[in-house]
């Protein structure tokens, strides 16, 4: 399982991507770049990084699914994921 501290700040980072979204987005829209560089840096989408919802693994991200890899196969193994089987030919 990931750090507290880090999955913590990527959440803390999401939280302020949403406070400032509509503003980044009327900013951009009118062209008016210095009052966008003056906005927190971690407003910016771009600084985001996905996480496993479950254990806050960064690497191995399935978006489909906002699960790790190694979580993904436990879980369809265990037959939790519907629609989901061990693929046998």
């Amino acid at each position: 399982m990931a750090r507290k501290s880090l999955i913590a700040r990527e959440v803390k980072r999401q939280k302020m991507v949403d406070k400032y979204a509509d503003l980044r987005k009327q900013l951009k829209k009118e062209g008016r770049w210095e009052e966008l560089d003056k906005l927190p840096r971690n407003s910016n989408p771009i600084r985001l990084h996905n996480r496993c919802q479950l254990t806050g693994r960064p690497k191995g991200y399935m978006r489909k699914f906002g699960i790790c890899r190694v979580k993904f196969r436990e879980m369809a193994n265990q037959g939790k994921i519907p629609g989901i089987t061990k693929a046998s030919w």
